[in-house]
């Protein structure tokens, strides 16, 4: 009789060692792909697990363009770097920077800001430098009835032109040159009345590529980019009529990575920043 009920328990035990083993079996083999996932989701390339460095940059409105293809490069060069860029009226930085504003590196669209903020104590000591010179062009639609090209600063006077665009002189350098453009061309007079101001040249150029403004006087860095290039026709200024556009820069005496800030200030003058800057129409000094 005994031996009748083992006949009949040991086959059932045995179909219950086999589940439990399966059971056993399918939690280590989940154990394993989520330990494993776990892992995979964590590891970093060596190159990358290296902390990432930030560079905060305050740059002219007239760099936006070509300042991007320079960034681009630099940090192909150096992937452990983000450099975060803010575009806005030099001025305005100059006022945010005088309060100790948040960033490393302050490229102006003249030299008189970064001088001021030498001469404030506020920079590092010797990290001022000249990187470029500018060029102020007359712009319209391409669809513009007016006759840029054959007019030149005279189409500022064409009947159509009701509103005409240049940035801020009051903390812009473009405002400046263009006000003093208008003057030595001897055309200030007439089309004063009809002045709109752009909070620096990159607004400036909108309010014309918008319809807001019938013609402006805007960067040449930004009229040979797209898509400004594509969208208009220019005219350029002749450059004995307005005090030289040259631009400046400084490393400001906050800076969290100085070390990093002087490795861009020495790309953006160097071989490959000069090659972009001419890119887009900038001449560097001494040219």
């Amino acid at each position: 009789m005994v031996r009748g009920w083992l006949q009949l328990i040991t086959p059932h035990a045995r179909a219950n060692e086999r589940l439990a083993l399966r059971v056993q079996l399918v939690r280590i083999a989940l154990f394993l792909v989520v330990g494993l996932s776990t892992a995979a989701a964590g590891y970093q390339h060596p190159a990358k697990a290296a902390e990432t460095r930030t560079l905060r940059v305050a740059a002219a409105a007239d760099l936006k363009v070509a300042f991007a293809d320079i960034v681009a490069a630099f940090e192909r060069q150096n992937p452990d770097v983000k450099v975060e860029v803010t575009y806005g009226s030099s001025g305005n930085f100059y006022s945010q920077l005088s309060s100790r504003a948040p960033f490393d590196l302050f490229l102006s669209a003249d030299l008189d800001y970064p001088r001021r903020l030498v001469e404030q104590g506020l920079t590092a000591p010797n990290s001022e430098f000249s990187y470029a010179v500018g060029g102020l062009v007359l712009w319209v639609r391409k669809a513009s009835p007016i006759a840029l090209e054959k007019l030149g600063i005279e189409a500022l006077l064409d009947r159509s032109v009701r509103k005409i665009a240049i940035a801020n002189p009051r903390h812009a350098p473009y405002g400046r040159a263009a006000e003093a453009a208008l003057k030595k061309l001897g055309v200030y007079e007439n089309v004063k009345d009809k002045l709109v101001y752009g909070e620096n040249i990159i607004q400036t150029a909108q309010f014309v590529e918008s319809g807001a403004a019938d013609i402006g006087l805007i960067s040449h860095s930004l009229a040979s980019a797209a898509p400004l290039r594509d969208e208009g026709r220019s005219w350029e200024i002749p450059a004995d009529s307005y005090p030289s556009l040259e631009q400046g820069g400084v490393i400001l005496a906050w800076a969290q990575d100085r070390q990093t800030a002087e490795g861009l200030r020495s790309f953006i003058v160097g071989d490959s920043g000069k090659e972009i800057l001419h890119r887009y129409g900038f001449r560097c000094p001494g040219e």
